[in-house]
């Protein structure tokens, strides 16, 4: 009679690389099958305000600085798309969870806070830039845009959507109900990223607002993308670069203390 011994554990070892990498594939295969909804939405939105601005307010025409408006307005419309779907992929990926009850199935599995915030974070930061570069690909048809700086296009291309990833999933944690995340998108993150120099110059505005505007952490993830394109930039970029590690850097710290003791997450 044969004997059957029963399974040993798994020695998961100091990171859960198996668990961490479904959560991560779940994250980005969640937004992957309704790409019509993730991915081509965004592209149409974003060339919908191109035509306005390009049609309506004689953006073709116009100049900001020595740049074609179109020209400067285009890099500001793709980081602005990206951000806005980073944020969307965590925060509806962790409110849907809450709210639906299976967040219990990302909370029992041997996943640290730490593993836990890579994976939905880096699902977040994927669609983004895919976006990016679909948003990028289309707007290039129109305007051909150069590349004066590809290191600052990576690098904020990839801070933005962390940024906005971090903030989504630290917003989807505290929401209890759709209202809520829906009122920090609305009252936070689409203010702040309006009223970031996407659409303008912030050198033109009113001194009082133009120091606003530098207290805006959107305003800086903006002008180093864009300076990337174009080679200018409205801000000190050492200082853009400074303020998009620290902000990213103080998210995470957040978001890991969050998940640490379970806030809104646990009975």
């Amino acid at each position: 009679m044969s004997t059957h011994l029963p399974p040993l554990p798994r020695d998961i070892g100091t990171v859960n690389w198996i668990g961490l990498w479904t959560l991560y594939q779940r994250e980005v295969h969640r937004f992957i099958k309704v790409y019509t909804q993730t991915i081509a939405a965004p592209v149409v939105t974003t060339l919908l305000f191109y035509a306005v601005f390009a049609l309506a307010l004689g953006g073709v025409v116009r100049m900001a600085g020595s740049v074609p408006f179109l020209v400067f307005l285009g890099p500001g419309l793709i980081v602005m798309a990206m951000a806005q779907n980073a944020f969307a992929n965590t925060s509806s990926s962790v409110v849907i969870s809450k709210v639906q009850g299976n967040i219990v199935d990302v909370l029992m599995p041997p996943l640290s806070p730490l593993e836990m915030a890579v994976a939905f974070v880096g699902g977040g930061i994927t669609r983004g830039l895919l976006v990016g570069v679909v948003t990028g690909a289309a707007i290039w048809s129109f305007v051909p845009l150069g590349f004066h700086a590809p290191g600052f296009i990576l690098f904020h291309g990839v801070m933005a959507s962390m940024m906005l990833a971090q903030l989504g999933m630290i917003g989807g944690i505290w929401s209890e109900k759709f209202d809520h995340i829906a009122a920090f998108t609305n009252f936070v993150v689409t203010p702040l990223t309006f009223l970031s120099g996407t659409f303008y110059s912030v050198d033109r505005l009113p001194p009082a607002f133009w120091w606003l505007a530098h207290f805006n952490p959107f305003f800086y993830m903006i002008d180093g993308f864009r300076y990337g394109f174009i080679g200018q930039s409205d801000g000190t970029l050492a200082i853009g670069v400074a303020v998009m590690l620290g902000i990213n850097a103080a998210l995470a710290v957040l978001l890991l203390r969050m998940l640490s003791t379970g806030y809104k997450l646990k009975a």
